[in-house]
């Protein structure tokens, strides 16, 4: 088994991990694109809240805007070269409560889309060989890196944004043996040492 590669918290702040491989493996339900071992963060309040749940949040989509995370700064978890970077697509609407069921059966059409069309914006950082490290899921317009830079650990790479395949602004972290997303095998990651269960509140 390759060894996990130990990442730094990508981010400031307070976020709510979800899908995490500590928990399950593949962590996302899903094998492909090497998405095994990935992980989500959920950007919160100081008390450990998304955005407020509010009857018209179970029956229509609500602006990404809403949520206290969005746009909040994403950082580079290791230190690597830039070898992918895009922020062109739209930041979608929310979709919780019902609007999440209706958001799911679509999945199937952004899968056959390929990738970065799951991924939304992205940054993929790598750092050493067979080793690259994807940011996804970015806000549109706010990728601060380009393709060649070198990033030093903590330096913004963009911003917290609701690209892709998300159903609320957040961060997903996943690692991987190759730049060739399609072609790739996942690769474990740990956070500064330990990996955080679903549900785990991390960061300051």
């Amino acid at each position: 088994m390759q060894e996990a590669l130990d990442l730094a918290f990508p981010f400031h702040g307070r976020w709510l991990v979800q899908n995490s491989p500590a928990d399950r493996v593949p962590s996302h339900g899903t094998t492909a694109f090497a998405s095994s071992f990935a992980i989500d963060f959920v950007p919160v309040d100081a008390g450990g809240r998304s955005a407020p749940v509010r009857f018209r949040t179970l029956v229509v989509t609500e602006p990404p805007q809403r949520f206290p995370g969005f746009g909040r700064e994403v950082l580079a978890p290791v230190e690597g070269l830039v070898v992918a970077a895009d922020d062109g697509q739209e930041d979608h609407a929310a979709h919780r409560g019902l609007p999440s069921v209706t958001y799911a059966l679509t999945q199937g059409r952004r899968a056959a889309a390929g990738w970065a069309a799951l991924a939304g914006n992205h940054v993929l950082v790598q750092t050493r060989p067979g080793a690259v490290v994807a940011l996804c899921h970015l806000q549109q317009g706010s990728v601060d890196v380009r393709v060649g830079e070198v990033v030093r650990v903590g330096q913004e790479v963009g911003r917290c944004g609701n690209s892709g395949n998300s159903t609320e602004p957040h961060l997903h972290v996943q690692a991987l043996d190759r730049v060739d997303v399609e072609q790739a095998r996942p690769v474990r990651v740990t956070f500064l040492g330990s990996l955080p269960r679903t549900g785990e509140a991390v960061g300051a």
